[in-house]
């Protein structure tokens, strides 16, 4: 378990929201590391490991002609994956990986090229959700270490989130109640 997750878990269960998690690349390595908390229970929603390309359009509704055009490895692939897995499974949150763990290119991108993505509840002045964030990265490593570099990389991206939404005195509760940290 990593603390990271631990953190993950944590804010959820602060906040009273819960997390929904769209996999690729990670084969279900961010799945297994959410639920590696103690309490993941109270948060997690459940996961698509959606590795053929044509399961993101089937199961987490990615724009098929965006597949298309650019395949699975993709921001804007990213991102709509972390809205549907959201939608798709009822969660406040909806976290994605896509991208080229090797040995070999993909969709004409190198080994390492990585995106993240998160979606969120975050308050639009109608009310209603929009927005989230990608993270492309560049990653260097073999097939393992590519992957689980990408589990970190999208957690840490959700915890910042996490922690953004969180107002001073949400924050200030949170640290009593989890001994100063």
């Amino acid at each position: 378990m990593s603390s990271t997750a631990a953190d993950v878990v944590r804010l959820l269960t602060v906040k009273g929201e819960t997390l929904a998690i769209a996999e690729s690349l990670t084969g279900g390595l961010v799945s297994a590391g959410i639920t590696a908390v103690p309490g993941a229970s109270k948060v997690f929603r459940g996961s698509v490991t959606a590795y053929a390309t044509e399961l993101k359009h089937g199961l987490l509704g990615v724009d098929a002609e965006l597949l298309a055009a650019r395949g699975a490895v993709d921001p804007q692939v990213a991102a709509e994956m972390a809205v549907g897995v959201r939608k798709a499974l009822g969660a406040d949150w909806g976290i994605a990986t896509t991208g080229v763990a090797g040995p070999d290119p993909q969709d004409g991108q190198p080994v390492g090229t990585v995106y993240v993505a998160v979606h969120g509840p975050f308050a639009s002045r109608d009310g209603s959700a929009s927005g989230g964030k990608v993270e492309a990265l560049r990653l260097n490593g073999d097939r393992a270490e590519i992957r689980m570099e990408s589990v970190r990389s999208v957690l840490a991206l959700l915890l910042r989130e996490l922690a953004g939404e969180q107002t001073g005195n949400e924050r200030a509760q949170d640290t009593e109640r989890n001994g100063g940290f």
